[in-house]
């Protein structure tokens, strides 16, 4: 399994609920994200674009700044681009919803590359089109850093259930996508908010599955993520174990504990502890 403190979790506020914006930066998740999309009605949308300026430049926290913008190939979506342009403080990321093709990052590229040079880029992949086109977005540019499924709307779009068996094929696909193009994935909420012994289940499948994190749609639900995407101190203990006995053998295939390790599990093992200690 593969742990990065970079996305283990993403909580998002409404950019018209200014009040939480501070609560969501000190959420304890690893990114905070205030939401221009969804959560936003057409009436407000451009009092959402101006307000949004708020979150990168009032009282922030740990961590990492997004904003999630509407769709590219909507006027909205241009609009978002234009006013981020002119936000005094940058977002570290960008969202990009509903993306289906390269197209729709390059076009995001393009329109922020004179002003916000430094940001990064998330795809959210939420439909059947974006999941045949995964492959060739999670390329589409070195600054995207990150895919995240879209379960919500691509359930919908292909008629099946939120399940986990029913969305498997889905997640695979997009894990796969995103590991050969060297980026992260992030996986979609999971909608029980009060739920907490169903989201540490869902959440450990994911991990277990490839992903690198969890969006949340509470406060609640970011310690158990990042509890679920963070190694234990055994599997710590087990790392340090590996690479002892990498360094000893000169990286040669080996024995610890009764299990046959060689180059793959040195080099998992030293990342992980580069990483988590």
């Amino acid at each position: 399994m593969k742990f990065s403190r970079y996305c283990r979790s993403l909580l998002s506020t409404p950019a018209t609920a200014v009040s939480r914006y501070t609560p969501c930066h000190r959420s304890g998740a690893d990114i905070a994200m205030v939401d221009l999309e969804d959560s936003v009605p057409p009436e407000r949308k451009e009092e959402a674009r101006r307000l949004a300026a708020g979150f990168f430049t009032g009282p922030g926290g740990p961590a990492r700044p997004a904003i999630r913008i509407n769709t590219v190939g909507e006027p909205d979506g241009l609009r978002d681009l234009l006013a981020l342009r002119q936000y005094p403080v940058k977002p570290a990321l960008v969202l990009i919803p509903k993306a289906e093709s390269p197209r729709d990052i390059e076009i995001v590229e393009h329109a922020l590359a004179p002003t916000c040079p430094d940001t990064e880029f998330f795809a959210v992949v939420e439909s059947p089109r974006g999941l045949a086109n995964a492959p060739a977005i999670a390329a589409a540019s070195p600054r995207l850093r990150a895919m995240v499924f879209g379960s919500a709307d691509y359930s919908f779009a292909i008629g099946a259930s939120l399940s986990w068996e029913a969305l498997a094929h889905a997640r695979a696909s997009l894990v796969n996508s995103a590991r050969a193009a060297g980026i992260e994935i992030m996986d979609s909420p999971y909608f029980g908010a009060l739920d907490a012994d169903g989201l540490r289940r869902e959440a450990t499948a994911a991990r277990d599955f490839g992903f690198s994190g969890k969006a949340a749609v509470h406060p609640r639900q970011i310690s158990v993520i990042n509890e679920a995407f963070s190694p234990g101190p055994a599997l710590l203990d087990q790392a340090r174990k590996v690479v002892a006995a990498g360094r000893e053998t000169g990286r040669g295939v080996t024995m610890v504990d009764g299990v046959m390790v060689g180059v793959p599990f040195f080099e998992a093992s030293q990342q992980l502890i580069e990483e988590f200690g």
